[in-house]
């Protein structure tokens, strides 16, 4: 049995497939089928002159996703997708269809197809994004232990917030006492870096925002490094260097799912190439600023956005016009201490500031990470959890590594489905998971 994928290596060879169905067209002697096994597409030729009758009729017969059992020879062919199509000699049904299929060639609604998303996975656009998807993170994972890095994997319950103890969903622990899902794998995956030096969890986390903007889920997939010993600074550098190893692996491996999303894949190539600008908070927006005052504006940004004031946090318009101010990803640091998570290491030179950046993608797709230096000594990360009101029980162990042989240490987060939809040009981020959790959306 031969895969779509492996055609182009058994040019005029006979082979058989196992494929579905996805349109078909005819006319006359001729049926055009156009088939997928998961590995790609390909378009099977019948002529009624080269089959039997009953193998011309049950090609005739054949409905939309219906399975079936196609052999015949490979052909090259330039105007086909993939430079191959295939020539039937036999073809037969596997499992008759139960009903017509609801996804059809017409145009559907996206509530429809969301609905729909366990049968929608079947095709195109779906099927480009979520082989992306996969590149990336094995992309990740190839990247962290080329740098030394072990998986360190962090648990999905949990009894503290990371960061805003209100994004957390609580769970009644038998009516014994409560947990709640995790935000954030960081907590843990520093304890992990004092015991091995360099580890990342990799894994979904869970955000209870009542918010139903395109940028945002319930549930979504994080990647956590953490190193100890490091800086602020090598902080940002690791950053730079797996974004940009993410971006040139996936422009390597998935042109022919960037060619079916259509996809300007030129718009990467300052992002393969690194050297990201690096940015303080108090650069950024005077850029803002300047180009509100300018009127020079993003397309999907509305003209009455207003300018940042110092110490307020940036939100989706301005990152959006920061990402279309540089052709590549921006590192803006620095930001005001008082705006970010109480674990954040202050600024020696300006105690106003924290040791933290975030990174930003271009053409509107706003922040992919947030990192930081963690505070290493223990009396101001104890200050710190008690100013922030947190139960200081729940973070005694987090003090442990602290009160135990502590160093500068340092890391981040980078949301998976963020960087898919970045680099697949998506509009909204649920296309970039393969079942998106959503304030309006638990099903299929």
């Amino acid at each position: 049995m031969t895969s779509i994928s492996e055609l182009k290596t058994h040019l005029d060879a006979e082979v058989t497939l196992t494929a579905w169905l996805t349109d078909k067209s005819g006319k006359g002697k001729l049926q055009f089928l156009k088939l997928r096994d998961g590995s790609g597409f390909v378009q099977a030729t019948v002529f009624r002159p080269d089959v039997s009758e009953e193998v011309f009729e049950a090609a005739k017969r054949l409905g939309q996703e219906q399975s079936v059992r196609v052999t015949g020879t490979v052909r090259a062919d330039e105007r086909a997708p993939g430079g191959v199509e295939l020539s039937v000699r036999d073809l037969s049904p596997i499992a008759a269809l139960e009903g017509e299929y609801p996804v059809t060639p017409k145009e559907h609604g996206t509530e429809f197809l969301m609905d729909h998303r366990h049968l929608w996975l079947r095709h195109r656009r779906p099927w480009a994004v979520l082989r992306v998807r996969s590149c990336v993170q094995r992309a990740i994972q190839d990247f962290f232990h080329q740098q030394g890095f072990i998986r360190f994997d962090a648990p999905f319950f949990t009894s503290n917030a990371g960061e805003d103890t209100t994004e957390l969903f609580e769970i009644d622990l038998f009516g014994e006492s409560t947990a709640y899902l995790s935000q954030t794998g960081q907590l843990h995956a520093e304890a992990g870096a004092l015991a091995f030096g360099k580890v990342y969890t990799f894994g979904p986390t869970f955000r209870a925002e009542k918010s139903k903007t395109r940028r945002h889920l319930l549930e979504f997939w994080m990647i956590e490094p953490e190193v100890a010993p490091s800086s602020h600074a090598q902080n940002m550098d690791l950053q730079e260097a797996m974004v940009s190893f993410i971006v040139r692996r996936v422009l390597a491996e998935c042109a022919e799912e960037f060619a079916l999303l259509g996809r300007d894949v030129g718009k990467l190539a300052g992002a393969a190439q690194g050297e990201y600008p690096r940015i303080s908070y108090t650069e950024a927006l005077e850029i803002i600023r300047t180009h509100i005052e300018a009127g020079d504006l993003p397309p999907n940004v509305q003209p009455d956005v207003r300018a940042v004031e110092w110490g307020d946090d940036l939100g989706a318009p301005h990152e959006t016009i920061l990402g279309y101010h540089f052709d590549r990803p921006v590192l803006v640091e620095k930001y005001p201490a008082a705006i970010k998570a109480f674990y954040m290491q202050p600024d020696p030179a300006d105690p106003r500031l924290a040791l933290c950046d975030d990174m930003i993608a271009p053409e509107g797709y706003g922040e992919i990470i947030g990192g930081s230096e963690r505070i290493h000594e223990y009396a101001l990360l104890k200050s710190r959890i008690e100013a922030q009101g947190l139960p200081l029980e729940a973070f005694e162990w987090y003090l442990d590594l602290r009160r135990y042989g502590s160093v500068p240490h340092a890391g981040y987060g980078m949301g998976l489905e963020r960087v898919v939809a970045w680099l697949c040009g998506l509009d909204h981020i649920r296309e970039a998971i393969p079942f998106p959790r959503m304030l309006t959306r638990m099903t299929p």
